[in-house]
């Protein structure tokens, strides 16, 4: 048996004893950032009950810049991590057994923005100029982007130069970078209240382009899925995090306020997080946990391309749990 579901044996029986008793079965979620709105629908569903309506004692672990979910998950300190799935099959690939279960992002976020006065306006102007790009995983979705352009990006001549920025816009602001990568629910707000907007930025938004590769998506170890226990629990952890989103998107106000009261480090304000529910509202589909093949393949295939995989991938991901979730 799982060690994650001992629980459920001591839950027998002790319902031997009262038929009132029921142990819950613990499962621990690895979140790819910090505590903040981009994952609201598990904590709101933490919040509100849900998983414990579902059976399930939940532990939500923060992320940073210094967190590899996929590190976690390998390492035992997860059960279930939140990826992009850029990062996930590059992790499965090295010998990191993990398998998409569900992807309630059904969009990216992701954009890069230039400032006016750098003169960038167009694609065919990136070569000789310098992007800021994010790493640890993140750096994908950039990487098959300029791939797809034919652009080197070593800094060589006709190529672009790529940093390795911070997760907010000071390389902008500082001038270390022609275009820095934003997200729309968080460094985009921050461009936003630094006095920037379409007017004087050139916005290149991966979705828009179809350059968009899957992002947030929920992953598990490929032999839990082996036990009959675990899939029952990742059943309903799905269908109880979906309710999250739902009462997170249909509730703004009160979602931000949980994820302020729930971020330990204080860093959380609430005018940005209402923010961020207003946006990624517009990448989760509350309704439809699966996975959407067609993005799945054009995800894959940019991965392929740009040499991030090297295999076709097999057995990435399962519509078993999506497919058992009651909605």
């Amino acid at each position: 048996m799982h060690k994650k579901l001992i629980a459920l044996a001591a839950g027998v029986a002790a319902m031997a004893a009262s038929p009132m008793a029921m142990a819950q079965d613990a499962l621990t979620l690895q979140l790819k950032w910090v505590t903040q709105a981009q994952f609201a629908g598990y904590l709101v569903a933490e919040s509100k009950g849900f998983y414990d309506e579902a059976n399930l004692d939940i532990t939500i672990l923060p992320g940073g810049p210094n967190t590899a979910p996929e590190q976690v998950i390998a390492g035992g300190g997860a059960d279930i991590i939140v990826a992009w799935m850029g990062g996930a099959l590059s992790a499965r690939e090295a010998g990191v057994p993990i398998v998409n279960i569900a992807q309630p992002f059904k969009r990216s976020g992701l954009m890069m923005i230039c400032p006016e006065e750098v003169g960038i306006t167009s694609e065919a102007d990136f070569p000789g100029h310098t992007l800021g790009v994010w790493f640890f995983g993140n750096e994908y979705p950039f990487f098959a982007w300029m791939n797809k352009l034919g652009l080197a990006t070593d800094g060589s001549e006709g190529g672009v130069t790529v940093l390795q920025q911070s997760f907010d816009i000071q390389p902008m602001i500082q001038g270390q970078a022609d275009c820095i990568s934003v997200m729309t629910y968080n460094e985009y707000g921050q461009a936003l209240d630094a006095g920037y907007g379409p007017d004087n930025l050139t916005i290149f938004n991966y979705t828009e382009m179809d350059n968009d590769l899957l992002e947030d998506g929920l992953y598990v170890m490929e032999e839990d899925l082996s036990d009959p226990a675990m899939v029952d629990a990742y059943v309903r952890f799905v269908e109880a995090s979906m309710k999250g989103w739902q009462y997170a998107l249909d509730n703004p106000e009160e979602a931000a306020q949980i994820v302020v009261d729930m971020d330990e480090t204080g860093a959380a304000e609430y005018d940005h997080q209402l923010y961020m529910v207003g946006e990624v509202s517009k990448l989760v589909d509350a309704n439809d946990p699966a996975l959407d093949l067609t993005t799945y393949e054009r995800t894959k295939q940019a991965l392929l391309d740009q040499g991030i995989i090297e295999n076709e991938p097999e057995g990435a991901y399962t519509t078993a749990i999506t497919d058992a979730v009651g909605m």
